[in-house]
């Protein structure tokens, strides 16, 4: 990373994005196209994404007390019940990935390939809110096997660089039956462990280009990420009390134009 305003750009674009539905990858890749990264800014991504999940870990720690610490909570969506419910919404996009990540990593990640997703995306968030069904699950307490294995289907198609895992796993919940701001809070959740994963795989992969160098850029950006990502989250949670997710699908298609003219 060449400055200190590319360092907290970056870290601020992947905070506000990463958990709402307009793509993070997206918003990053126009973003370090923009300003010029160079041959380490991809792995600077990946590791500010750490930021973000630390920012639900801390929003949301009773809720991973309760998952991780007997007794700490007792609700149905706690100990091992919630933690087999959180292993079925991650296990198919996990596994897929693992399969697909050499061909998602060369083929998926250009400026065209995001902007599809980006409408993708938008296109099917339309549809849900047109034609979901009634909502029956009103409480994260109350998601069970069927719900979340389903959201971890549709987590699937947010392996398509654009079309975004919040996007994904809020509108799969919403077709399953789940009321909005509960599929969002469950999709913040459920982006722990798979973020962690696909962190891990990533950096590992990136690691031999880490110098000691890099620990004070890296840190700068993960800590900006993490207070964008904690305000977004927040802001995110009460929009969706109000509103649909109608006006994030617009943006989306308006990004995407923007990006296949920048593409040209």
């Amino acid at each position: 990373m060449d400055s200190l305003f590319s360092v907290v750009l970056l870290g601020a674009v992947e905070g506000l994005t990463e958990f709402i539905p307009v793509s993070s990858t997206g918003h990053l890749i126009l973003a370090g196209s923009l300003l010029g990264g160079g041959g380490k800014s991809s792995t600077f991504q990946i590791f500010i994404q750490l930021g973000a999940v630390i920012a639900v870990v801390v929003l949301y720690r009773k809720r991973f007390f309760g998952l991780l610490i007997p007794g700490e909570a007792n609700t149905p969506f706690s100990g091992r019940r919630g933690l087999y419910l959180l292993i079925l919404t991650t296990l198919p996009a996990l596994l897929f990935g693992a399969a697909a990540y050499t061909y998602i990593k060369t083929h998926l990640f250009s400026i065209s390939t995001v902007a599809w997703g980006l409408i993708m995306g938008a296109l099917g968030m339309l549809a849900v809110e047109r034609w979901r069904p009634r909502a029956r699950t009103t409480g994260i307490e109350t998601i069970g096997a069927r719900e979340a294995l389903l959201v971890g289907c549709f987590q699937i198609l947010s392996l398509w660089p654009g079309v975004s895992r919040s996007a994904s796993t809020i509108a799969g919940g919403m077709i399953v039956g789940v009321e909005r701001s509960v599929a969002a809070e469950y999709s913040f959740l459920a982006a722990v462990p798979v973020l962690i994963a696909a962190i891990t795989l990533d950096l590992y992969k990136n690691l031999s280009l880490l110098t000691s160098s890099d620990i004070l850029t890296f840190a700068v950006g993960l800590i900006t990420a993490f207070f964008c990502a904690v305000l977004a989250i927040q802001f995110f949670i009460r929009l969706l009390g109000r509103h649909t997710l109608i006006p994030f699908a617009w943006y989306r298609i308006a990004l995407a134009l923007f990006l296949f003219a920048y593409a040209v």
